[in-house]
């Protein structure tokens, strides 16, 4: 009989990683609390519950594995509950890592206080108590600052403190969004921005993905941060990209993550590299399942599968075959309501462009982009050299036409 495996979350994301998984000869068990998510259809089997409800996905999975078919391994793919995945397998005695691992990488103040007491670069943070302890925060130091949850995701609630920001204000927004009602400060340190994705084995971090990340929207939604994709390869010079991988490599070892995914938030300031988040999971964006295999050749979601289940993965598989250059750009139509949407489809057919997703339908209102998942599309292209995919990346943007009107 094949292996099973159970994939937590089954959003559009992950889609490609659920058939890769199902070309590998595996049964795939999809759990989401939305039964209609796309991964469902392609599932062998599903299971309803929240993926961050981890008492009732761990009893779904736990009356699965005993009453219909043998799990072998658990993951997720593109959805950030590494807390829910690491929960499973420990409790069911699967391969995965220790859910204090886990815990860590979930909660980013905890997770900054163990690289502090691990000499892990890291920016100077701080849990802010209330919007009198921001303001004193604010005025004591002497450079720009970022607030954020403790536990939230996709750039819900993060805001770069600039300008005249009603600071009280931001402690209100960036309060909501935690599920735990706690709040961080930290510094914001100009330089270069990476991700990163490495697969850790035997202690040892193989990172194939390596991406200079797009901040060119920085003011132009501020405070809110909202990244505009990026390019790959990086463009920092070896021995940079080298320290940074060596980074990543301490940064996961710090947390106790010795076999899994880690997934970094990486800032060069001052020459030197800065842990900004480390996620242990596979990455949205379709960093995972496009842009790291079309960049080096590397099938890092395959080998993640691989792990997964207790499939032995050999280093070499990890190691780029080849530096293509990949960009990509996200779709921001504007405030108001959608009439249409066109182009995509004569897009799609461009060489060079590796996909088209747009994320909105005729009659949704769209506000201002105030996190990543608010925006509205994108495009990923491939080229022979980077200012050669940087422009077909931003010609397909223009391409696609999203009228809009007022409401």
């Amino acid at each position: 009989m094949s292996k099973t495996l159970l994939v937590v979350g089954g959003g559009i994301e992950a889609v490609p990683g659920v058939l890769l998984a199902k070309s590998l000869g595996l049964h795939v068990v999809v759990s989401d609390i939305d039964p209609a998510a796309p991964c469902m259809e392609l599932a062998d089997d599903t299971l309803i519950a929240s993926t961050y409800d981890i008492v009732a996905t761990v009893a779904m999975a736990r009356s699965y594995h005993e009453e219909v078919r043998r799990l072998d391994g658990v993951m997720c793919i593109a959805t950030d509950v590494p807390l829910t995945v690491a929960t499973v397998a420990a409790e069911l005695g699967l391969p995965g890592i220790p859910v204090e691992a886990a815990r860590l990488a979930a909660d980013k103040l905890a997770m900054k206080d163990r690289f502090a007491a691990d000499d892990i670069p890291i920016p100077w943070y701080s849990q802010v108590t209330g919007a009198d302890h921001l303001e004193r925060l604010v005025a004591e130091r002497t450079t720009t600052l970022v607030l954020k949850p403790a536990d939230s995701r996709g750039s819900r609630g993060v805001l770069r403190l600039v300008g005249d920001i009603d600071l009280e204000w931001a402690f209100a927004e960036s309060l909501r969004h935690s599920p735990s009602n706690r709040v961080m400060v930290e510094e914001f340190l100009a330089g270069p921005q990476v991700s990163t994705e490495s697969l850790v084995l035997d202690g040892v971090a193989h990172t194939p993905g390596f991406a200079d990340r797009n901040y060119e929207l920085l003011d132009a939604y501020a405070p809110h941060i909202i990244e505009n994709g990026g390019e790959l390869p990086s463009h920092l010079p070896e021995a940079v990209q080298a320290s940074v991988r060596d980074l990543v490599e301490r940064a996961a070892n710090s947390l106790g993550i010795t076999s899994g995914v880690v997934k970094g938030d990486i800032v060069v300031s001052g020459g030197r590299p800065h842990v900004i988040e480390l996620a242990a999971r596979l990455s949205g964006g379709y960093f995972c399942t496009h842009e790291i295999p079309l960049n080096t050749g590397v099938d890092l979601v395959g080998n993640a599968i691989r792990l997964a289940v207790g499939d032995p993965v050999d280093p070499s598989d990890l190691v780029p075959r080849f530096q293509r250059c990949v960009s990509q750009r996200y779709l921001f139509p504007g405030v108001g309501r959608v009439v249409s949407v066109g182009g995509q489809d004569e897009v799609g057919t461009w060489p060079g462009v590796e996909l088209v997703e747009i994320r909105v339908d005729p009659g949704d209102t769209l506000r201002s982009v105030d996190s990543h998942p608010a925006r509205a599309g994108v495009v990923l292209v491939t080229g022979a050299d980077r200012q050669e995919a940087m422009t077909l990346a931003e010609r397909a943007i223009d391409a696609i036409d999203i009228v809009m009107e007022p409401v």
